[in-house]
């Protein structure tokens, strides 16, 4: 009796629940603000709205009439803007503490301890109002475990709160490259060298057996190391890694199935023959020549110059080991020149951090750091919206505040195109119309001549 009564019960929550959902669905919401950024236009509108319904914006503009029975939320003097994206991150990883000390941490650590925390890392980054990201390389030394495509899928299911991921698995690089996990350790301390199924190729063939065997296990998209790197200990950080036949065969094997390639590279030689190949980006970028831009430009590859990464570094270069120190030094004295001449020749910018360098949360400094080197405060805001929509092609889902698109949307206090600081203090996030942080007082809902629905239950649901 006390079973079938459960299940009763149990089948009445679920009609209720089904009512609710159906409710919840027909429920408009709308978003105000002084400003609206719409992720495209040369200006701010003033006086913006945005209508959600459900996980869709149904309109958005200046000065919109609100719906009868909408629930309005107004943010007062601040900015509207789509939910920002970071091109490059690693949610998984962080690198910020002791370099010596993560590096034996790496090795005690037991993997579902290290999944266990990338949730604060994946919570720190929507709240601070990037709604997705493009995740580019995660890895486990000695272990084939793919915890991006884990985290992803948990957000995906609701079951951790993050943004939207675009994964990488294992980064792919040379034997004794940047992306090489043993480099550095005596032979065999780590046990059996790496190979391709660990992302680590030599010649044509095995670098197409690493992509494939990256996007058998779900990379959305493929990360190669093609020039040394800062923060690897047998490598310099400017020399390429790849052949010019390996990096072919990486973008023909990635672009064969319909997956986008990025590259890390600092080198200015490497990133021209990856840009003669077809790369989709170079990721930092730090020495590339105006010659090597202007390559870029009328290629349309776009530059994600992870500037943040190289100033974290900079603020505390004596904790490193002396031949990293060296290399940032190396690196950080070219990237400003470089990103100066980027921004002048034209280049596509998409906006990316390397977050995981520098502690989860903090991605919107790279605004400043952008604006600071010549960049107009538009357009940092575009590379974090459209232009990031477009290198990770979710344009037609996301990226800009139009009719029909996913309701990803932020708020910043005042107007960031008077202090591009304010895209530090994100004080409104929405996800797939879901509200993720609030640190607004809602209004009242608009005059209705029909029914309101104002239950303590839809409260709960749009997280009020």
């Amino acid at each position: 009796m006390i079973l079938a009564r459960t299940f009763r019960l149990a089948a009445l929550a679920g009609a209720f629940a089904c009512l609710y959902d159906g409710a919840a669905a027909d429920t408009t919401m709308a978003l105000k603000a002084a400003r609206l950024f719409d992720g495209k236009s040369r200006t701010l509108m003033q006086n913006g709205v945005v209508l959600v319904q459900g996980d869709k914006i149904v309109d958005a503009g200046a000065g919109l009439p609100i719906p009868a029975g909408a629930q309005v939320i107004d943010l007062g003097d601040a900015t509207l803007s789509p939910g920002f994206m970071d091109a490059h991150t690693h949610v998984t990883l962080d690198y910020s503490g002791n370099y010596n000390e993560r590096r034996l941490r790496d090795l005690s650590k037991n993997v579902s301890e290290i999944a266990l925390e990338c949730i604060p890392n994946a919570r720190a980054t929507i709240e601070a109002g990037f709604t997705t990201v493009r995740d580019l390389g995660s890895r486990i030394t000695n272990s084939h475990d793919f915890l991006d495509v884990s985290v992803r899928n948990a957000i995906e299911h609701g079951i951790v709160t993050g943004p939207r991921m675009i994964v990488a698995t294992h980064g792919i690089g040379a034997t004794g490259g940047h992306f090489d996990p043993t480099s550095g350790y005596r032979d065999m301390a780590l046990g059996r060298e790496p190979d391709w199924t660990d992302g680590i190729g030599n010649g044509p063939d095995e670098i197409r057996k690493a992509v494939r065997h990256e996007v058998k296990n779900g990379a959305d998209v493929i990360k190669a190391a093609v020039s040394g790197g800062v923060l690897s200990l047998a490598d310099e950080v400017d020399t390429p890694q790849f052949t010019p036949a390996e990096v072919a065969a990486l973008v023909d094997e990635t672009h064969r199935l319909r997956k986008k390639v990025a590259v890390h590279c600092h080198g200015d030689q490497a990133a021209r023959e990856a840009i003669e190949a077809g790369v989709d980006s170079i990721e930092h970028g730090s020495f590339l020549k105006p010659e090597t831009l202007a390559l870029m430009k009328n290629k349309g590859t776009y530059l994600v110059p992870t500037l943040l990464a190289t100033e974290y570094i900079m603020g505390k270069i004596d904790a490193y080991p002396p031949v990293l120190a060296a290399k940032a030094r190396a690196a950080a004295a070219a990237r400003s020149d470089m990103f100066r001449n980027a921004v002048k020749i034209g280049v596509k910018i998409g906006f990316g951090t390397d977050s995981a360098v520098f502690p989860h949360g903090q991605n919107a400094k790279e605004f400043a750091l952008m604006v600071g080197l010549g960049m107009a405060p538009l357009d940092a805001l575009r590379s974090a919206t459209a232009a990031d929509a477009e290198l990770l092609g979710v344009l037609a889902k996301t990226g800009t505040l139009e009719k029909g698109k996913l309701a990803d949307v932020i708020a910043m206090p005042g107007d960031p195109t008077s202090d591009i600081t304010a895209t530090e203090r994100v004080a409104f996030v929405t996800k797939n119309g879901k509200i993720v942080k609030n640190g607004s007082t809602p209004a009242a809902p608009a005059a209705n001549a029909g029914t309101t629905r104002e239950t303590a239950a839809e409260a709960a649901a749009l997280d009020l």
